[in-house]
Order: C-alpha cells, then structure tokens, then sequence
C-alpha cells in the first residue's frame, strides 16, 4: 500500500513540475503597466509663478516627464501682445520661453499655452495652462469669462482671439492693439485673466495681419455693447475627492473667489464687404459670353463694340442668383460670327479707400473652336433641337413650384401652346395655371399654382411650337405626374413667446439644410404639408423686414440680427397636426443648437491606451498660482 501512495506521490510532483517548466518557458508579452492617460504636472519655474519685479528675459517652467510643444506660434497667446515672437522650445522636462521685446513697466504678462504643453509619449494635453508674471510691485489677478458663437449659426466658435482695450472710444478697436488677449477653446469658451481693476471694452478678432486690432475688411469680429467692470466676490464650492473612477471618498466645501462678468456671450460676424472687381470674361460658345465679378456692386455695367456700331439690343442677359455672373446670349448673327469680339466695358471697382470709383476695362473674347476630323464631317448632321428641363419626374409636392428652363432664349412664348391637363375620372381636362418668367433668367419659367392632394396632371408640348432666337425648335414632349394625398402629410404650429420683433422661423434637416421657411404671423409660425421625418427649427428675428438674416456693421454699433434655435428635433407623423411651444429666450443662447446639427462638436478625448481613467492629484492637475480652466471664475454654461 506505501509503495503505492509512493508512486502516486512522485507521479503528482512529476507534474506540478512540468507545469512549472511550462510557466516559466511560455513567451507572453510584457503587459509593460498601465499606459498613461495623464497630462505633464508643473512642478517649478523660474521665475515663480506670479513673481514680482522681473526684469529679466527667459522664463523656463519644469515639468515631471518628457514633453513638447505644439505649434507654439498659434497656441501661446501673450498679454499684452508682443511685437517681437519670443522663442519658445521644450527640452525634455522643460520648457524656455526667450523673450526678444522689452517687457513694459508695471505690467503683469500672462502666458496662456491654451493646449499646447502635451506629454512626449501619449500627447496628453494640459487643458488652459497659464503662467503669470508682473514687472512691478502687484500682479493683477482679475479674471472675466464668456462665449463665443458664430452670429448665423450659432456655431461654437474655436480659436478666435478675444481681447480688452481699458481706452473705451470706439475707435480703440480699430487703431491700437488690444490690452489684453485670450482665446477661445473648442467649445467658443474663453477667460481672459491677470486683469487690473478698471473698466474695458471686450471684442473678438479673427484677425488677418496678426497687429491686434481690426483694419480689414474680411476680419470676423464680435463687440460687446456693454462697458464691463471685472470684480470678484467669495463664494462656496463642493468638491469630490474619488477613490477609484467609481467610488466617492470625500465631499468636502472649497471656499474660491468668483470672478465677474462670467457670462458673457458674443457673436461673431463678419461685415457685409466685398471688393468690387471683374474678375474673368469666358466665350464658351459663338453666341454667349460671360462676365464674372467677385460683387454685385453697380451692376450691369455698359458695354460697347469696338470694331462695330453696337446694334440696338444687341444682346439679351441672364444674372446668376447671387447676382456675380453675368451671361450675355448675342442676338445679332453678325456680332456672333466673328472669332473675335473686342469690347469696352465700363463698370465700378472699389478703391483702396473701399470707395466705389468708375473703370473702363477693354475685353478681348476669342471663341475657341472644336477641332473636327474628317470622319466627323462625313457624318449626316443631326437636328439639334431647343431643349427643356422640368423640375419635376414622375411626383410634385403640393407646396412645390413647377419649374422649366430652355436650352436657349425664346423668340417668344405662346403660353397657349403649353398644354397642361388635370386627370378627372378617366378624362383629361385643360386647366390654365399663371405662367411667370424668372426676373434674373429670361430662360426660366414657373407654373404658379396650389397643386391640391392625390390629383394627376400632365404637360403637353407639340413638336415646333417653341422657338429659340437662335431658330432651334423643340421636340415633342409629355410629361406627367401625380401629388400625394393628404395622409402623406403633418402640419406644424409653433405657438411664439420672446420674439420681440418681426421674424421667420426655418426648418432644416439632419444635415443642415433649410427645407421650409415660415414667416412669424400672430405670434405662430405654420409649417403646413411636412413631409414626415425629423426636423430642426431655427429663428431670426428680422429687424429689417427683408427676409433674411442680416449681418453687423461695427461702424454703425449694428449687432447681427439675432438667431435662436429650438433644442432638439421635431418630428413630424404622417396625417398628424403638431401644436409646439416655445419660448425662444427660456434657454440660454449657447446652451440652444442641438448637438446632431452642430458641426465644431467639441473632440471627445479617449484615453489613448487603457481603460482606466488614472488621474494625478485626486483626478485633477490644478497648478498652484496658475490660472486653469477648472479655477473659480469659468463661466456658468
């Protein structure tokens, strides 16, 4: 019996061996720990952080690992401005700022490096980093905060310079560099800190020349229409101290000093300016030119023949709809059958000054013929026949326009020779509908009518029946179709509060795109014959009456025309009446667009390896004497 336990016993240690061989010999990975998902910690600098009385010229900031510095040029904004760029570089764990402009007496400088300070390995960024210093005897420490969105959209507006001028005339924003600076992160949001006590103007610049100041017309800009006064008050704060990203350790009060204003909300625009020059002339065919202007400023302009008398009516015109691209269709053969037209063209252009000031301009236009090979030549010529397009195939919505364009200009239209049937039972009936030519484009016509539900119509046009000015004719054609019934449809009501002007409401799709427009009318907007699905409402209030929103004028102390969104979508069911609410002002501006139709969505930061959200410090990286974006005075969105 013991030498059978003896037995059994070797046999088990003959195991537990191999096993351990095996462990021991098996090639796994080295898991090399918990992959970093924590931005660099400050640790000292030199000077210190909020140091008086420094006179010197090179600030080095040490960190606790390896770092860089992204596009320092862009993400270190410096205030006040400097003229000279200073050297900014990061050696390991430090960073060198060499400063190559005198540094103003009395004055507290911040360094803002927004995002720019990331680890080496992972390019964890430190989120609104900052560093202070004064060359006099007090560092100014008040801080004002707010938002930033795009007056059309309301689109967050990312990167965009805000500044303070302490001279409060009007022309300070246009002539002198701003005072003080800061810039907006990716959600529109800023803070401008290190501010003396006083009072200020606040702006933001989109700027061009990088002088800090407006003087270009195609700079995006934003005011704020009231004088502000930075201050603070003490206040009270929780904050949560985490065992792990799950369990809660401690709650525990912070006293902090609030800085005001916190709230403030800006929009940027740019102003309603376009140089006014002619651009490009094209001849694509023998009877047609083209004129391109980069404005619509004075137009059309006088245009004479150079190597002819120029004939009465000589030419018939087409204006693009933004009213830039002019299209001329030559209606005397013997202008058109010359290779080369010469012209003078006398129009307006704007000056240095953005005055607009006359210019004659001499255009040559050469007609660039096809080259045609033999075989091409032997081939029997096909009719070439004047061509019409319909906007419709197959189905028409009831709150559609019929529309239809010919290749060509017409020698004239007899609106009788479109024959437009309604289906009665199983007969066709003549119906007559308005016929409107397009005030821009003499080649477009709309049949103007109210299509009623679940009706079927078609268009009749006999072969030869229309002619171009050209002598080309059209073919036959018939073209039918349908409207859907009723049941297709939902109607929606929007019963307005806080609109305190006249205005229109937009609907628009997922992506954007605005598929109806309702004016505001006994305080409703009525949105009728929806089609079903989803749909995003906005509103402008219209001061102007003129349809459409209307951008600022700085000159003129003109705020864009203010637009408000509803919060989310609305959906709108077949057969269905939607009776909404809304009370444009219930929500805070920045706080309106719905995210599914915001394009600056702010980036959603994964951590770059593992899953746990390891945190330094509790779970923050708060810089003792720095400014960050978790400090008390970030605005209340």
């Amino acid at each position: 019996m013991s030498l059978i336990k003896n037995i059994l016993y070797y046999i088990v240690c003959f195991l537990l061996a191999a096993c351990g061989i095996y462990g021991c010999a098996s090639m796994n990975t080295p898991s090399g720990g918990d992959y970093d998902v924590t931005p660099p910690l400050f640790i000292r600098s030199k000077p210190e952080p909020n140091s008086i009385r420094f006179n010197g010229n090179k600030i080095e900031l040490w960190f606790d690992e390896y770092l860089n510095i992204e596009k320092p040029r862009e993400k270190v904004i410096i205030s006040p401005p400097q003229q000279k760029t200073p050297v900014i570089k990061a050696v390991g764990r430090k960073i060198t700022v060499e400063l190559r402009d005198s540094l103003i007496p009395n004055t507290t400088y911040t360094f803002d490096f927004t995002d720019g300070i990331v680890d080496n390995n992972e390019k964890n960024p430190i989120e609104g980093f900052t560093f202070a210093f004064s060359t006099g005897d007090v560092i100014d420490s008040l801080i004002v905060s707010g938002i930033l969105l795009n007056a059309e959209d309301l689109e967050p507006m990312p990167n965009i310079m805000v500044g303070l001028h302490s001279n409060l005339e009007d022309s300070a924003f246009t002539s002198i560099p701003f005072l003080r600076t800061s810039q907006t992160n990716e959600r529109g949001q800023f803070w401008i800190r290190n501010i003396a006590p006083g009072s200020y103007r606040i702006f933001a610049l989109n700027e061009m020349n990088h002088d800090f100041r407006f003087n270009q017309p195609g700079e995006a800009i934003a005011f704020y229409d009231s004088i502000i006064v930075p201050s603070f008050e003490p206040a009270m704060r929780m904050d949560t101290i985490w065992k792990d990203s799950l369990t809660v350790d401690t709650v525990m009060e912070v006293q902090y000093n609030r800085f005001f204003p916190d709230d403030i909300q800006m929009f940027l625009f740019k102003e309603d300016f376009s140089p006014q020059y002619f651009f490009k002339s094209e001849r694509p065919l023998a009877n047609q030119f083209i004129l391109n202007f980069n404005a619509d400023k004075a137009l059309p302009p006088d245009l004479h023949l150079l190597d002819c008398e120029s004939p009465n009516n000589w030419y018939i015109m087409e204006t693009s709809p933004d009213k830039k691209i002019l299209t001329y269709w030559i209606t005397d053969s013997l202008v058109y059958k010359q290779d080369t037209l010469r012209l003078e063209m006398n129009y307006c252009v704007d000056d240095s000054l953005n005055n607009l000031i006359s210019q004659t301009d001499t255009l040559k236009l050469i007609l660039r013929k096809k080259d045609t090979n033999k075989k091409d030549k032997d081939k029997e010529e096909k009719i070439e026949f004047l061509e019409i397009n319909s906007s419709f195939a197959g189905s028409l919505e009831v709150y559609d326009t019929l529309k239809i364009t010919f290749s060509e200009p017409l020698f004239d239209l007899d609106r009788n020779m479109l024959l437009i049937q309604q289906k009665i039972d199983t007969l066709w009936e003549k119906r007559n509908f308005p016929i409107i030519q397009d005030s821009l484009n003499p080649r477009i016509f709309y049949i103007d009518n109210i299509w009623p539900y679940e009706q079927e119509y078609q268009l009749k046009i006999d072969s030869a029946t229309i002619y171009s000015i050209y002598g080309k004719w059209n073919n036959s054609i018939n073209i039918g179709w349908k409207t859907p019934s009723e049941e297709e449809y939902g109607d929606l009501y929007v019963i307005m509060e806080g609109a305190e002007n006249q205005g229109f409401g937009q609907l628009m799709d997922y992506s954007g795109k605005i598929v109806r427009e309702a004016p505001l009318s006994g305080g409703e907007l009525a949105f009728e014959n929806l089609k079903a699905g989803k749909y995003y409402l906005r509103y402008i209030n219209d001061l102007n009456a003129n349809g459409k929103w209307d951008t600022g004028d700085y000159a003129k102390k003109l705020q864009p025309e203010q637009v408000y969104y509803y919060p989310t979508f609305i959906e709108i069911r077949k057969f269905s009446e939607l009776e909404q609410h809304w009370n444009v002002k219930e929500i805070s501006v920045e706080k309106q667009k719905p995210l599914d139709i915001t394009k600056n969505k702010p980036a959603v930061k994964q951590p770059k390896r593992d899953e746990k959200n390891q945190k330094k410090s509790n779970g923050t990286n708060n810089q003792s004497g720095l400014g960050m974006p978790n400090m008390p005075g970030m605005p209340r969105f």
